[in-house]
């Protein structure tokens, strides 16, 4: 029987995962019990009255509070945002741009209609580029009617609003990861919005805010000798919970440039990106990464901040506290296995707080974590 939750305890608190709506919820532990006998069908008589007991308050008030649980978290349903797909799309008869990108012995040809649509996909991609044409795999990519389209192999996978392009972006590298690792989209457990650093043996992913400087922090940690597996867009495999490697370009900031340029000077006269949208303008750096088929466990989540003139400061922070950080700019699988493998590699991280303003500090920590010294 498919359960409509599944729970997992950090700390004082319960992390409830709703099947319905596909939701991650901290609860009290008290509340997620209840969740838990209401989704075995256990009577709300036989549930108000056992907690009627345990806490001495009426029945009746007990079984009010044990409905409004039901109807806040166990009968809405998912909002369907996924695109209707459309058959017979009328593609462009022909395209502007045309690339090749080469991912380890794979290569991608991508037909844009326009410059506009280079734009949104081909900078990141640019160190990927290929003179071989003999493609594996085809995607189109054009606009109609105010919406970017995507056709992968034949197939219209969707349509996106020119509004919510970052959308159509992150299907644009789910079709990607795909493609490169030869898995589904139902195999991922989920995409990050972090930057995932290797030592050759295991993953760190450094998370925040944007503009705390974790892309920052992964060139700096690049160019002492670690690999970049991923930046901004970070799979995790459902059934391994390995990082996997992500190809495209890690967007450099114009405010990092000076202390980047010493490192990789190749960035002085490197293209400039304005994302007006955004505010902000980027350059990007190629990832050291010789091998896109590698994927490694991670054991360890930093939630890293540069702060000009800090001490060094790392410290080992709650799980409440780092699923509130971690769950808004993540997309988890929407099935229960895949709710399964998250709860449980979750559950069995640690997560650390490291905020910097010295480079060389920085990089002697991240080797300390890496080294199992904290």
């Amino acid at each position: 029987m498919k359960k409509n939750i599944l729970t997992q305890q950090i700390d004082n608190k319960t992390i409830t995962w709703l099947r319905k709506t596909n939701q991650y919820v901290l609860l009290e532990n008290k509340t997620a019990d209840i969740l838990i006998d209401l989704d075995s069908k256990i009577p709300i008589n036989n549930i108000a009255s056992k907690l009627s007991d345990e806490l001495n308050i009426p029945t009746k008030e007990a079984k009010l509070f044990i409905q409004e649980l039901e109807h806040q978290f166990l009968n809405n349903t998912i909002k369907n945002d996924e695109n209707k797909l459309q058959e017979n799309i009328d593609t462009p008869l022909a395209y502007d741009v045309i690339k090749c990108y080469k991912i380890n012995d794979i290569i991608i040809k991508v037909c844009f209609e326009s410059e506009y649509e280079l734009s949104l996909i081909h900078p990141k991609f640019a160190h990927l580029v290929s003179t071989n044409v003999k493609e594996k795999h085809l995607f189109e990519v054009f606009s109609k009617n105010e919406k970017t389209h995507l056709i992968v192999n034949g197939s219209h996978i969707g349509s996106w609003h020119q509004k919510e392009i970052h959308f159509f972006q992150g299907k644009f590298s789910m079709e990607l990861i795909q493609k490169i690792h030869q898995k589904e989209e139902k195999e991922w457990m989920g995409i990050f919005h972090a930057s995932a650093l290797s030592n050759g043996k295991e993953s760190i992913l450094f998370l925040g805010d944007s503009g705390n400087g974790k892309s920052t922090s992964l060139s700096i940690l690049q160019a002492n000798g670690y690999i970049c597996l991923a930046d901004d867009f970070v799979p995790i495999d459902k059934k391994s919970q390995n990082v996997f490697s992500f190809p495209s370009a890690i967007s450099i900031k114009k405010t990092a440039l000076p202390v980047l340029t010493s490192m990789y000077p190749e960035l002085e006269h490197a293209a400039e990106y304005h994302f007006k949208k955004l505010n902000k303008i980027v350059r990007y750096l190629p990832p050291n990464n010789n091998d896109y088929s590698t994927h490694l466990p991670c054991n360890n989540l930093v939630f890293i901040k540069y702060e000009k003139d800090s001490e060094i400061n790392i410290n080992k922070i709650n799980k409440e506290e780092a699923f509130i950080q971690l769950i808004p700019d993540t997309w988890l699988n929407h099935c229960e296995k895949a709710a399964t493998s998250f709860l449980q590699w979750f559950s069995k991280t640690n997560c650390y707080q490291l905020t910097y303003s010295n480079n060389n500090k920085m990089i002697s920590t991240v080797k300390k974590i890496f080294n199992n010294e904290l």
